[in-house]
C-alpha cells in the first residue's frame, strides 16, 4: 500500500508539473526515477524492494509488453515499404556495432570475461525512444527520423532476446531454470511472431461476423482484450512476448484501423500508467550500494556507452545514406537504454551466472544514466526543428483561423482536426508515425 500511495503521490505530481516539463529540461520519467529511490532502501525505507522480488520482474515486462503493443499500431506498413532501408541500416549495421563496442570497453574498463562482456552488451543494445517523447511524437519532426527510431527501438528488442539468452548459456553454469539453447530460443522467436500475427487476425474476422459487434463505449476494449489474451498466451507457451506484443501492434492496426483509432487514447494511458509503475520500482533499486559497488573504470564505460558508443555506430550505419546531418545527430544521440535492458538485466541477475552481479551493476547504473540524460535533453533537441507548439499545450497565441488540435483530441475553434485526425495535407509523409504523443507525460 505505502508504494502504491507513492505512486499516486507522484502521479499527481507528474500531472501538475507536466505542463512545465514539456517546456523545460524536467522530465517526468526522471521523477518517477528518483520517486523510487527516494523511498526505497537507498533513502527513506519506506518501501523493501530487491532485484529478487517478483514486483520487479513483473512491472518491467508489463511494461514493455504494453509499450511494444502500443509501438506496433504505429508502424504504417505503406510506409515501411517505401523506406526501409534506414532503419533495416540501424538495426543490421548499428546494432551489432554498439553491441560489439559495448562488450569492448566493458572487458578492457570493467575487467569481465569476454562473454559476460558480450552479454553486457547484447542487453545494452536495444534502444527505448519512449524517453525521447519530444522527438518521436511530434509531426513536425521529420517522418523519416521518427520512422527510424520507431521501428528501431520496437524490432531491437527482439533481436537482442535471443542473444541475451544464448549469451547467459555461454557465461557458465546457472541457476534452475536459465539454461538456453539454439533451438529452444529459435521456438520462441517463432511462436511469439506466429501469435502476434495470428490472434489480431482472428478476432479481425470476428469482428466482421454479422451477429456480433461491440457497442462505441466498449469498442476501445477490443485490442486491449486481444493484448490481454496475447501476454497470458505467451506466458503459458513460453513463446516470445516483446515480438508477439509489437508484431500484434503493427497487424491490428494494418488489418482493423478503426480499432486502432479508438484504443489509442486508452493504449497511450495505459503505456504511460506501466511505463512509469515501472520506473518507480525500478528507481527503488538504486541504492547508493549498487552505485558505490561499480567501479571507476565502469562509469567511464557508462559514459562512453551513451555519448560515445550508440552515436558512433548509428552515424557509420547512416552513413552515405543522404539523411540529413541534423538527423543523423538526433538519431544517434536518442539511443536511451530503457523497459528492454532492465528485464535482460533482470535475468542476467536472476541467472546466478559468475559476475553475474557485477554485469547486473553496471547495466542498471548505464540506464539510470540514459534516463536521465536522454529524457532530459528531447525537448531542447526537439527545437532544434523549430518545433514551437508543444503535444497537447496550445500556443499562447493561437491563431483564430488556423487548424490546430487542443488538448485531449478535441478540435480547435479554428475547425481543424482532433488529436490522430489531422487531414492529409498536414501529416508527414508517414501516416502512423505520431507516436506516443504523451510519451513522456509531456501533456
Amino acid at each position: 500500500m505505502v508504494l502504491i500511495v507513492v505512486f499516486g503521490t507522484a502521479l499527481l505530481v507528474a500531472v501538475l508539473l507536466s505542463g512545465l516539463a514539456a517546456r523545460s529540461v524536467l522530465s517526468t520519467s526522471l521523477l518517477f526515477l528518483l520517486g523510487g529511490a527516494l523511498v526505497g532502501d537507498g533513502a527513506l525505507g519506506l518501501v523493501h524492494i530487491h532485484p529478487g522480488s517478483p514486483i520487479v520482474a513483473i512491472t518491467a515486462d508489463l511494461a514493455l509488453f504494453t509499450v511494444l503493443f502500443t509501438d506496433g499500431q504505429h508502424v504504417s506498413f505503406p510506409s515501411l515499404r517505401a523506406a526501409w532501408r534506414n532503419p533495416v541500416r540501424a538495426l543490421g549495421v548499428g546494432m551489432p556495432l554498439a553491441f560489439a563496442g559495448m562488450a569492448v570497453i566493458t572487458h578492457f574498463l570493467v575487467g569481465l570475461d569476454w562473454t559476460t562482456s558480450f552479454l553486457v552488451g547484447a542487453v545494452l543494445a536495444p534502444t527505448d525512444p519512449v524517453f525521447a517523447s519530444a522527438i518521436v511524437g511530434r509531426r513536425e519532426v521529420p517522418a523519416r527520423l521518427r520512422q527510424l527510431l520507431n521501428v528501431e527501438s520496437g524490432l531491437n528488442d527482439g533481436l537482442a532476446l535471443p542473444v541475451v539468452l544464448l549469451l547467459i548459456a555461454m557465461a557458465g553454469p546457472t541457476a534452475g531454470g536459465a539454461d538456453a539453447s539454439l533451438s529452444k530460443i529459435a521456438l520462441e522467436l517463432v511462436g511469439g511472431l506466429a501469435l502476434g500475427v495470428v490472434l489480431p487476425l482472428v478476432v479481425a474476422l470476428l469482428v466482421r461476423v454479422p451477429l456480433l459487434g461491440a457497442e462505441p463505449k466498449l469498442q476501445p476494449l477490443l485490442p486491449l482484450a486481444t493484448g490481454v489474451i496475447l501476454y497470458a498466451a505467451c506466458h503459458l507457451t513460453h513463446a516470445n512476448p516483446y515480438l508477439a506484443a509489437f508484431s500484434a501492434g503493427a497487424v491490428l492496426a494494418s488489418v482493423s484501423p478503426e480499432s486502432k483509432k479508438t484504443f489509442e487514447p486508452l493504449g497511450e494511458a495505459l503505456a504511460e500508467l506501466s511505463k512509469f509503475a515501472a520506473l518507480l520500482v525500478f528507481g527503488s533499486l538504486l541504492t547508493p550500494g549498487l552505485f558505490g559497488d561499480l567501479s571507476i573504470g565502469g562509469y567511464v564505460a557508462v559514459v562512453l556507452a551513451i555519448v560515445l558508443i550508440r552515436p558512433a555506430s548509428l552515424l557509420v550505419s547512416l552513413a552515405g545514406t543522404g539523411v540529413d546531418r541534423r538527423e543523423k545527430l538526433t538519431a544517434a544521440w536518442f539511443g536511451p537504454k530503457g523497459f528492454a535492458s532492465v528485464v535482460y538485466g533482470l535475468l542476467v541477475l536472476q541467472a546466478g551466472i559468475p559476475h553475474g552481479r557485477q554485469a547486473y551493476t553496471l547495466i542498471a547504473v548505464c540506464i539510470a544514466f540514459s534516463i536521465v540524460a536522454h529524457s532530459s535533453t528531447d525537448v531542447p533537441i526537439a527545437r532544434m526543428f523549430d518545433v514551437e507548439d508543444l503535444v497537447g499545450i496550445p500556443d499562447d497565441d493561437p491563431d483564430p483561423g488556423g487548424d490546430r488540435t487542443a488538448v485531449g483530441g478535441v478540435a480547435a475553434a479554428g475547425g481543424g482536426p482532433a488529436r490522430g485526425e489531422t487531414s492529409d495535407d498536414a501529416r508527414a509523409p508517414m501516416p502512423a508515425a505520431d507516436t506516443k504523443e504523451t510519451g513522456d507525460a509531456r501533456i
